[in-house]
């Protein structure tokens, strides 16, 4: 027999938990990181006016918000204005696989890094770990050439957070709600883009 459609008082509680973890985990972010997401916002509109280029990379569901981010920035969030631009290194399959399968996976956003990457331009490593050894590699080589580097990792940050210029560390060590306070301050971080190149 099926049970009766009625709410189910132990799934309830569980929903009501996880969403009450996720708020706490944003009230932390907006307790601890403000200042270092506007120090974000300004080293992104900086490197932006001034030509150059946006690479993201991460692993997973990192991968998907590196995907998301760069869509966000050379389409829109809400208002019309010129395109922007941002690679996600996480979308070509080719060279996704070539690049793991003759190198190792270890190299495969370190290769696009030194392909792709100009001084100048900023590099974002997504991790909620900070320890993802192939985003580690990736940073490694942008700072080598000059690129800007910043990070969105969790927990205490991993050896990412002491490889980059910036790292937005989020408070928590739980990887879903890590990765919902990183789209969190992705969004706003791309709002604050948007804002600044609205007329442009």
């Amino acid at each position: 027999m099926p049970k009766s459609s009625s709410a189910d008082p132990s799934l309830s509680g569980r929903i009501q938990e996880h969403l009450a973890e996720s708020i706490r985990t944003k009230e932390k972010v907006l307790q601890t990181l403000v200042p270092s997401i506007e120090r974000a916002a300004r080293l992104l509109i900086e490197a932006l006016e001034a030509g150059n280029k946006i690479l993201l990379f991460g692993n997973g569901g990192s991968a998907a918000d590196s995907q998301h981010i760069a869509a966000e920035l050379v389409g829109k969030l809400q208002v019309k204005r010129r395109a922007l631009p941002a690679i996600a290194l996480t979308t070509d399959t080719s060279n996704l696989t070539a690049l793991g399968n003759d190198f190792g996976y270890e190299a495969v956003f370190q290769r696009q890094v030194e392909a792709l990457g100009r001084k100048g331009d900023v590099a974002i490593g997504i991790s909620t770990s900070g320890s993802s050894p192939n985003v580690l590699a990736a940073i490694r080589t942008a700072r080598s050439l000059g690129l800007k580097t910043l990070a969105l990792t969790g927990r205490a940050g991993g050896s990412l957070k002491e490889m980059v210029d910036l790292s937005l560390t989020i408070p928590s060590e739980s990887t879903q709600r890590i990765q919902e306070a990183h789209i969190t301050i992705a969004h706003i971080l791309c709002e604050l883009i948007e804002d600044h190149f609205a007329n442009s």
